[in-house]
């Protein structure tokens, strides 16, 4: 698996906000990828060292969607959290 397939998306909220002053950083990852898959992607994209890889699956929610608000569940999302020891990530590239 590719790195760019393995990342989806940073995820920015208030939690991963105060995360990210302790080195720790959120992001949505592929439901198929494992945490050597993780840590590799990240390295390479980022070019930072990774301490530890947590891992967290998010069952879909059931949304009802439509006039007739027909009940459907999303689908489940992958959580990755990542320790960096060396270097930071930037989450907001100022222009």
């Amino acid at each position: 698996m590719k790195s760019n397939e393995v990342i989806i998306r940073p995820i920015i909220t208030e939690k991963s906000s105060t995360l990210a002053q302790a080195s720790v950083y959120a992001f949505e990852v592929n439901k198929r990828a494992n945490k050597h898959q993780i840590s590799k992607a990240l390295e390479d994209l980022y070019k930072v060292s990774i301490s530890s890889v947590s891992v967290i699956t998010r069952k879909g929610k059931e949304k009802r969607i439509g006039r007739r608000m027909v009940p459907r569940i999303l689908p489940d999302k992958k959580i990755a959290y990542i320790k960096v020891t060396k270097g930071t990530i930037d989450l907001f590239p100022q222009s």
